[in-house]
């Protein structure tokens, strides 16, 4: 039997004529630099810490915002249970492009749109609600109205029970997700560059 993390690694990064991921990465965020939250890539200690509250027994649907070169996809795909699904949801379409390329797992779909069409977006794909949500994207930057629709469309396809996790440079962020997620736990990543904060919304 195939195990998940021998299907993560099942990818296609050599393949000619596709962009190493730092080299995607750096791309991306001068084309885009509003919408990609860093220069760098986050680092594993940020990662762990921020994966580290799923409950992967019971998590059927992870949706991320924002993916870039896919830093957390794999992590996330080597954790997930082998009938359970991650989407990938990003506005930038090279990113999507060189997803689809890398990342051959059935368990992974790779979205290009707004993360604001979330719910669209879940019922598309069969799924009724989403047992966690991470997001990296710059809220304070995104365009007027942009983050906090985001933030109640996320509020909204959540499960009861489930979380809005997300990880940013500034700390203004947790204005974007209050109004929606009444009981938030938050930390520090300083292994990062640049330190980042990270914060835990949960649907009660």
């Amino acid at each position: 039997m195939t195990s998940s993390t021998d299907a993560v690694r099942r990818d296609r990064s050599k393949a000619a004529g596709v962009p190493g991921p730092w080299q995607m990465f750096f791309t991306g965020f001068l084309k885009h630099p509003v919408m990609v939250g860093s220069i760098i890539p986050s680092s594993d200690r940020l990662i762990a810490k921020m994966l580290g509250p799923v409950d992967w027994a019971n998590c059927k649907l992870f949706v991320e915002y924002g993916p870039g070169v896919g830093t957390f996809c794999r992590p996330i795909l080597e954790r997930m249970a082998p009938d359970a699904m991650l989407i990938a949801i990003d506005t930038n379409a090279d990113f999507i492009r060189y997803l689809d390329h890398t990342i051959t797992d059935s368990r992974f779909v790779a979205v290009h749109g707004s993360a604001a069409d979330v719910e669209r977006i879940v019922a598309e794909h069969g799924h009724e609600a989403a047992d966690y949500v991470l997001s990296g994207l710059p809220f304070s930057t995104l365009p007027d109205g942009v983050g906090p629709a985001i933030a109640a469309a996320t509020q909204r396809v959540l499960r009861v029970g489930g979380a809005f996790l997300v990880y940013q440079f500034s700390p203004k962020v947790r204005d974007f997700i209050a109004p929606h997620f009444h009981r938030i736990d938050h930390d520090m990543e300083w292994w990062n560059v640049p330190p980042a904060q990270l914060y835990w919304g949960w649907k009660d």
